[in-house]
């Protein structure tokens, strides 16, 4: 080692200990002289790095917009897509459940209609058979022709033809025996009913007397009576004694 070299690691020593290990570019090109430097260098290398870094940052702002913007624009075609397509099953769906209601609501409406109409001509019919039913067992001699002209005039059909031959047999006895016979309701329900058809089921007391029973007797009847809705009226087509 010559001597200049130990007077350099002389200097470097003391810079380091005296400077807090700061180390100068000329004191180490005179710990070597072979080492060159340029000091003008040195700014250009920062500004390189600081350029490089600033076309990071340009780079990656670049890409996170661009990558907003095919998020943008996948969304955008995924909210189409789901508005192109879900709606139409939708839709259908909808149309179907709407058709299905108002046919349901229609045909709903339809029998509650009938139902009304037929417990409405039900209950007409029952009133038009208990009036009937006391007037077939309600018979005075003292006023025959009356009585029969009220039955005949709330029958119809067949029955009105079969009472009316009856009550020409049965008027002469009647009026003989000197009948009386006064008949009442005890109950009576709708069997099955229609607008224009009904078939009532009656039970009927009848307080029969003449003169060779003045005792009032009781004669209980069940009767299966049938009216049919005639111009507006109902009248009685059938009488059974079930």
């Amino acid at each position: 080692m010559n001597k200049s070299s130990v007077i350099a690691m002389d200097k470097v020593d003391d810079s380091v200990s005296g400077d807090g290990g700061s180390v100068t570019c000329d004191q180490l090109s005179v710990a070597n002289p072979d080492v060159s430097h340029d000091d003008s260098a040195l700014p250009t290398v920062g500004a390189e790095v600081s350029a490089t870094a600033a076309t990071t940052e340009d780079d990656a702002a670049e890409d996170g917009a661009v990558a907003v913007a095919d998020a943008v624009e996948d969304t955008g075609k995924s909210g189409r897509s789901w508005r192109r397509w879900l709606p139409r099953p939708l839709t259908g769906i909808l149309m179907l459940f709407v058709v299905v209601s108002v046919m349901l609501a229609a045909v709903f409406g339809w029998k509650l209609e009938t139902r009304n109409d037929h417990e409405a001509a039900g209950t007409a019919a029952l009133a038009a058979a208990e009036d009937y039913a006391t007037a077939l067992t309600s018979i005075d001699s003292s006023h025959i022709d009356s009585d029969f002209a009220t039955v005949l005039n709330g029958a119809t059909g067949e029955f009105k033809s079969m009472y009316s031959k009856s009550a020409d047999q049965l008027k002469p006895m009647l009026l003989q025996a000197k009948s009386v016979s006064k008949g009442h309701v005890v109950a009576a329900s709708v069997q099955s009913a229609s607008e224009d058809h009904a078939v009532i089921m009656l039970f009927v007391d009848a307080e029969i007397t003449n003169m060779t029973n003045p005792t009032p007797r009781i004669d209980r009847n069940r009767i299966l009576m049938t009216m049919d809705r005639v111009d507006g009226r109902w009248l009685t087509s059938k009488v059974e004694l079930p």
